[in-house]
């Protein structure tokens, strides 16, 4: 058997366990999640990334393990500039605290779905027509300038979006939230409630997220083991960041420029890997892409709640 088959299967146990630890321990439905609670819910889920990434150094090598720990911080940094968009679909479609929890859960497990999908059909891709690598560079490089000159994510509305577009031409919808259902029937026929559309909306945004965060992290690793599980478990622990950041995630000024320069150095990292492949190790790379997206997010957060602190104080 071998090294990545055996991390496979370890992943696929301790995901599961966590997932029903999660539900049924940490989460009840209709219930409000606490700031305590999703402190800790959050703790377990980057305590449980980080004990993978020990796994990963004993039973793959040091370079898998970086190359994870690596995509890892990047996905979960990208992360936290989407919750202020899930934040304004919250917001737009009057959804009550209560069922934040649920429909949360629902949105990310569709996501991670689609997230699957996308890595497989872009990883066999890129195996197959290399120079795809540059492209996706290409594509970053510009995203990173755009993310770094605009802040579009403030003027973004979710009921004008081509992804509410498509449900409300697919679905026959209710302006009804069904008390917590997914769907209700009027009349004997079947309306989707305003909590589907939530949930459809969170899958389809972070698909359109994937399509940074996944070429970022091909630009780090090639190996999939590394793509997947860094991708799913920043994903699955999005849910309790969300609510323990969701009344502060504003206040980090900063945050979208720091990620942004750091889509700008993996888009120059993939154009140049032909030369840099050349001049430094794999694993010496790897630990530079790593102390990039440390630097970069720390240096931008510690800037915003600087800035924060001198407002308060003018």
């Amino acid at each position: 058997m071998s090294h990545n088959t055996i991390s496979y299967i370890v992943f696929g146990v301790v995901l599961a366990f966590a997932l029903i630890f999660d539900l049924g321990l940490l989460s009840k439905k209709g219930k409000t999640i606490t700031i305590k609670q999703a402190l800790l819910q959050t703790i377990f889920w980057v305590v449980l990334a980080l004990a993978f990434f020990v796994f990963m150094w004993f039973e793959n090598g040091k370079t898998p393990a970086l190359e994870y720990i690596s995509a890892y911080l990047m996905e979960w940094s990208l992360s936290i500039d989407n919750i202020f968009v899930f934040i304004l679909i919250f917001t737009s479609f009057s959804v009550k605290e209560q069922y934040y929890s649920r429909v949360l859960l629902l949105g990310i497990l569709m996501a991670i779905v689609f997230r699957v999908l996308f890595i497989t059909v872009g990883v066999a891709l890129v195996n197959r027509f290399e120079w795809l690598l540059y492209l996706f560079g290409v594509f970053l490089v510009y995203t990173g300038f755009h993310m770094f000159n605009s802040k579009d994510d403030e003027a973004f509305d979710p009921e004008t979006s081509k992804a509410y577009r498509a449900v409300k031409k697919i679905f026959p919808l209710t302006n009804s939230d069904g008390d917590g259902k997914l769907w209700i029937k009027e009349s004997g026929k079947r309306y989707y409630t305003t909590l589907f559309v939530v949930v459809m909306m969170l899958a389809s945004i972070d698909l359109v997220f994937a399509l940074d965060s996944i070429p970022a992290v091909m630009g780090i690793s090639r190996d999939k083991m590394v793509i997947y599980t860094s991708n799913i478990f920043a994903v699955l622990g999005l849910r309790s960041l969300f609510f323990l950041l969701k009344g502060a995630v504003a206040k980090f000024d900063y945050l979208q420029e720091g990620i942004a320069i750091v889509l700008i150095f993996i888009g120059l990292k993939m154009l140049g890997a032909h030369w840099l492949e050349t001049w430094f190790s794999a694993t010496t790379l790897v630990f530079i892409s790593l102390g990039m997206i440390v630097a970069c997010i720390t240096i931008s957060i510690l800037l915003s709640i600087r800035k924060n602190k001198r407002q308060l104080q003018a």
